[in-house]
């Protein structure tokens, strides 16, 4: 990976790697990202494989202060505070990125440790012609609405439902003209791409991947030992 003092006046893609979350449904005493899962911290393999990336030329890591020194990479990484909720974190991410004039900034959880850096020259490829790109996964069970959280209010045709996951990859000025036109209200949006698509901004749809899960409970946390232990990472 390149130098950070060397891409000036190159055209740059930032990796913006989210670490904020405090992980809260997992029965763990640090943040599920810094579990050491086969000798190494979960975020460190998602810092990996950005790093194996070609098409990455810089990364952010969204992570507070005291967790910065337990990250092991082979490049220097710019870093930003996290904020009260993930957008806000990605705010942060994207002013901290500012100064080094990406073209693209490709947005990834901590949590998903098992991408790979196809995946990430997966999304960028796929966001060619477009202002950006989010990998997701069709719906194959039968998906319900309910309002009250007891009974069915509707069923909704998954034909049309899509499950997204990241690394995301955004048109970087885009995105940040994104919320500054929307700065009252970050807090309200839901996901990388809700922002995006309510300031008009042409998100397609890139080819998700089963493996490239999210760590969010315990039987996750266990899904991936078994792959690590396995030596399938």
């Amino acid at each position: 990976m390149t130098k950070i003092k060397e891409l000036r006046g190159c055209k740059v893609n930032a990796g913006l790697i989210l670490s904020g979350g405090k992980g809260e449904r997992l029965a763990s005493d640090i943040p599920k990202q810094y579990i050491e899962i086969g000798g190494k911290l979960i975020i460190n393999y998602a810092l990996k494989a950005f790093e194996n990336c070609a098409g990455i030329d810089i990364i952010c890591v969204v992570v507070a202060a005291e967790y910065r020194s337990l990250l092991h990479g082979e490049c220097e990484y710019v870093f930003a505070e996290p904020g009260e909720t993930r957008q806000r974190s990605i705010w942060n991410g994207l002013e901290a990125l500012r100064a080094h004039a990406p073209e693209y900034v490709i947005i990834h959880d901590a949590a998903r440790p098992n991408v790979t850096a196809g995946d990430v020259t997966g999304v960028i490829g796929a966001a060619e012609n477009y202002d950006g790109a989010t990998p997701a996964l069709a719906v194959t069970d039968t998906v319900y609405l309910s309002v009250d959280g007891k009974t069915i209010t509707k069923t909704l045709h998954r034909d049309a439902l899509f499950a997204g996951q990241t690394p995301e990859c955004y048109d970087f000025e885009k995105y940040r003209a994104a919320h500054v036109r929307f700065a009252d209200r970050l807090d309200t949006f839901r996901g990388s791409s809700e922002i995006a698509v309510a300031a008009g901004m042409r998100i397609a749809l890139a080819k998700g991947r089963p493996g490239n899960f999210k760590i969010t409970a315990d039987t996750d946390l266990e899904r991936f030992r078994a792959i690590v232990e396995g030596g399938s990472i």
